[in-house]
């Protein structure tokens, strides 16, 4: 036997060594492609056919080491092991073969693992034809020499990223019809000698790194008839392009083109797909287009094109155009007539432009996709729609369309998967059969629209997985019965009574924002896929079912945020939860913060204001690793801060929320020097994003100048600190001035004393600083002029002195950030400073005592005695710089002043 084929045979099991295969020594072809032999490798058992010539064990699953007797075949002239993705070659393997079989017309190794540089010697082999070493692993350069290879007609380099070089140099004796490059690293600019390749049919570069303009001697490849260049760095297209008549794909997607598109399509009559999207076109859509009358697919997306789009000058227009996208651009203007008229069409994809008028009436009904979202349409859905039997995607979301929508239209799109829209003006009459329609759907969004009444359009019962009806009137269901419901968005509505039920394979579940009312029914806890429960600013009430907090492995948000629950916090939380976000703010719990949060490892945000909690600082929360967001404010917390008993305490935090309890003593210096998150924060090396994910984002008050204001979203580079309204003591830790990057911070209405600490100069991003309401002494330093970004300041009924700073934004600040401070006084005060001509040292002395010694002091004694002098110094050396010291000094040294100043003026009228 001489030739044996089994490919396509469905065979499987191993291939041992001494299988009955390896019976015929004399096989000059055998083909065992496309079969199961999982668990076999190329063992040395092939190498027995010393005859064979054609080899083909391509897709057939075999994986393992290739045994080196394979290279044993030097008559080989077709090799394809491609296909088998988990085979490898050995460390040497593949050089022995290619090194022995010279024979080689085909060598195809396409998912073989090779890991070696590209041989030097295959370029020199003319018996090729065929070269596939696509997916085998291939680094290092790709030889710069020239490729003497008259025959090789196909080569396929595809997916070997490490693979990098120049465009290989063939030439002008070759007979290349088949050149693909894709997802390798070949870089630079394409040579002019791209030309000699004149039987090129198929030129993918898809994903390369090739860069420059396209050269004019591409004009050369006569019988090109794809041309893929998606993903490169290419800049200009040459006019010469028009030369290439047999070209049926033009692929030049997410390059760096930029003007207006090049006007070369007169004589490309065999285009069949044209796609130039993600590039930085400009200007109008060339008429030449309109004479592609072979077009199937054109993709103009994701420019900055605009004006009118051309039609076809023959009569037959654009009859085989299958799919136009047109989306993100700047095109203008109705809709073009002849864009309804196309017999074809399949998908039409006009979204992110500003197109204006009403949706025509399509004349067709092949249409399955249909994206005019994002535009300035008007006017009602024309009834055509409705009729379009394909149709499995419809989105008309963000326009101005009205009018009101009967459930019973729907009846005719069965196939219909997709449904948006939201973002318009439209509302729904829901008919008595219309209860079985749309048995398909499982995307359904009419948020931001004017639905009212009672919702009872039972669609896709079986099928539907998200449904967003949101920012609606809708005061109510019949029932939620869908059994696949992963995504139920009901918020913003009207809705009343008590919360409906969620399916249980329900993952997010919002019906915050509505008049719900009565307690949370136990029930809800048999959603155990539950990841984000959001029931927040309703009317709900009563005690949390003891389920809550561990229903789900998966829940990652609970937000009972502004409603009337009482009673205590859930005490047990699943080992291993998921919490992230866990928002109690605005009710009526009372007793104290449950210990088991200290099990919630990936707990960012812990918001308990606004409630009746009644317990000391929660010193253990400072082991959660990623909490970031901490908010006690307005409960009954007492008792000193205290001391931590960790390393690095509250590593994540960066806000921190405690105002309005009655926690007292000193400020938590420990805590306050351990706010990493707090510092350093490169906001130019990083982007700026919002706590949450697409499923949930956080919101949060924040009070500033004594009036909330809600964040909806919470930046990642947001930082603030309040400790307003408490009973804290003493002076403010100086090592505040390390959390360079605060955005506010507020510790009002407290008792500290001392002065305000010259490091908070280096508080560089403060927007917000308000320390009133204290008993803080001595200057405002004129050091806190530089921070540039400061909008709000409130030093009010302080004991501060002497002159107001001036400069930079303290230039807008008005009487109301410095009243009850009788000392101060200049701009803006009403009270004039007496001696504006020399500043007031006070802030000199006070950087002198912060060292807690100054021999000058102790010389002081120089003039009424040595040992009054050491006693002074001696005294503070003990006990840094008391008050009533620094006050005889600042008053005896401002006496000095004025005396002096006084007598400058008396020497000046004698003179005068």
């Amino acid at each position: 036997m001489f030739e044996l084929d089994l490919s396509c045979s469905w065979l499987s099991g191993t291939i041992h060594s001494n299988s009955t295969l390896f019976r015929f020594p004399h096989l000059q072809r055998l083909n065992l492609a496309f079969n199961h032999f999982y668990g076999s490798s190329v063992s040395a058992g092939f190498g027995r056919f010393s005859s064979l010539t054609y080899l083909d064990l391509s897709e057939s699953g075999f994986s393992g080491l290739i045994s080196p007797k394979i290279s044993h075949l030097s008559n080989l002239v077709s090799l394809d092991l491609s296909g088998n993705d988990e085979a490898e070659f050995s460390l040497l393997g593949f050089d022995s073969l290619v090194q022995n079989l010279t024979k080689l017309q085909k060598l195809h190794l396409s998912g073989i693992s090779i890991s070696s540089i590209f041989p030097n010697s295959l370029l020199n082999r003319s018996s090729l034809i065929s070269l596939d070493l696509s997916w085998c692993g291939l680094h290092g350069r790709f030889p710069d020499n020239d490729i003497h290879l008259p025959k090789l007609e196909l080569l396929y380099l595809v997916e070997n990223s490490n693979l990098n070089g120049n465009f290989p140099r063939f030439s002008e004796n070759n007979s290349l019809i088949d050149l693909c490059l894709s997802f390798t690293n070949f870089n630079r600019e394409l040579p002019a000698s791209i030309g000699n390749l004149k039987f090129l049919q198929i030129l993918d570069l898809f994903g390369c790194q090739f860069s420059g303009s396209i050269p004019s001697s591409i004009s050369n490849l006569k019988s090109l008839q794809i041309l893929d260049l998606t993903y490169c760095q290419f800049w200009s297209i040459p006019a010469s392009l028009e030369n290439l008549t047999q070209i049926t794909f033009l692929l030049l997607i997410g390059n760096h083109f930029s003007g207006k598109i090049p006007n070369v399509f007169d004589n490309l009559r065999n285009l069949i797909s044209l796609d130039l999207s993600g590039n930085n076109f400009s200007g109008q859509i060339p008429p030449s287009i309109g004479n592609l009358t072979n077009l199937y697919q054109l993709d103009l997306t994701n420019n900055q094109l605009e004006g009118a789009i051309p039609s076809s000058e023959n009569e037959n227009g654009f009859s085989s155009l299958s799919s136009v996208r047109l989306g993100y651009n700047l095109f203008s203007g109705t809709i073009p007539s002849w864009l309804y008229t196309l017999p074809s069409l399949v998908e039409l994809d006009l979204s992110h432009n500003k197109f204006t008028g009403h949706i025509g009436e399509f004349q067709f009904d092949s249409l399955e996709k249909i994206d005019l979202s994002m535009n300035e349409l008007n006017g009602s859905i024309p009834t055509s729609i409705f009729e379009l039997v394909n149709l499995s995607s419809l989105y008309l979301f963000s326009n101005n369309l009205s009018g009101v929508l009967e459930t019973s239209k729907f009846e005719k799109l069965i196939n219909l998967i997709y449904l948006d829209l939201s973002n318009n003006m439209l509302s729904l009459t829901m008919s008595v059969h219309s209860n079985s329609l749309l048995p398909n759907i499982q995307t359904l969004n009419l948020s931001h629209n004017n639905i009212s009444g009672i919702f009872s359009w039972n669609v896709g019962k079986d099928t539907l997985a998200f449904m967003n009806i949101s920012y609606n009137s809708i005061s109510g269901f019949e029932m939620l019965p869908w059994s696949s419901m992963n995504t139920l968005d009901l918020h913003s509505n009207l809705l009343q009574g008590p919360i409906p039920t969620p399916p249980n394979s329900t993952f997010f579940f919002s019906v915050s924002h509505n008049k719900l009312s009565g307690e949370i029914s136990p029930l809800i806890c048999k959603a155990s896929s539950m990841g984000v429960l959001d029931l927040s600013h309703n009317n709900l009430g009563g005690m949390l079912p003891h389920c809550l907090g561990n229903f789900s492995n998966d829940l990652f948000v609970l937000n009972l945020r502004r409603n009337q629950f009482h009673g205590i916090i859930p005490q047990t939380f699943l080992k291993g939860n998921s919490f992230r976000t866990l928002d109690f703010n605005s009710n009526q719990f009372e007793g104290l913060v449950p210990r088991s949060l200290i099990i919630c490892k990936e707990l960012e945000v812990l918001n308990l204001g606004n409630n009746k909690i009644n317990d000391t600082f929660p010193h253990w929360l400072e082991a959660l690793p990623k909490l970031q967001v901490l908010v006690l404010r307005s409960n009954h917390f007492h008792g000193q801060i205290g001391f931590s008993k960790i390393k690095s305490p509250f590593m994540s935090l960066r806000i921190i929320d405690l105002a309005h309890n009655d926690f007292e003593g000193d400020l938590p210096e420990i805590y306050l020097r351990s706010l990493k998150a707090t510092m350093n924060i490169d906001e130019g090396n990083m982007t700026r994003e919002y706590m949450g994910d697409d499923n949930y984002q956080d919101s949060m008050m924040v009070t500033i100048k004594g009036s909330e204001i809600e964040f909806v979203k919470i930046l990642n580079t947001f930082t603030t600190i309040d400790f307003s309204c408490n009973k804290f003591q003493g002076v403010i830790p100086k090592c505040i001035g390390n959390l360079n990057s605060l955005r506010g911070l507020n510790l009002s209405h407290n008792y500290l004393t001392g002065y305000i600490p010259l490091s908070f100069k280096n508080l560089k991003m403060l927007e917000s600083l308000d320390l009133s309401s204290n008993k803080l002494s001595g200057r405002i330093p004129q050091e806190l002029t530089s921070l540039t970004f400061l909008e709000v300041l409130n030093l009010s009924q302080n004991h501060l002195i002497d002159f107001i700073p001036q400069g930079s934004q303290f230039q807008t600040f008005g009487n109301d950030s410095y009243y009850g401070n009788p000392g101060l006084c200049g701009f803006p005060l009403s009270k004039r400073c007496t001696t504006d001509e020399i500043p007031y040292p006070s802030q000199e002395i006070e950087a002198k005592f912060e060292s807690g010694f100054d021999w000058k002091i102790t010389l002081m004694g120089y003039g009424c005695g040595l040992v009054i002098g050491l006693s002074l110094g001696c005294l503070i050396f003990v006990s840094g710089k008391p008050e009533w010291l620094v006050w005889i000094i600042d008053k005896n040294i401002h006496k000095k002043i004025v005396r002096n100043k006084r007598s400058t003026r008396r020497r000046g009228a004698r003179i005068s």
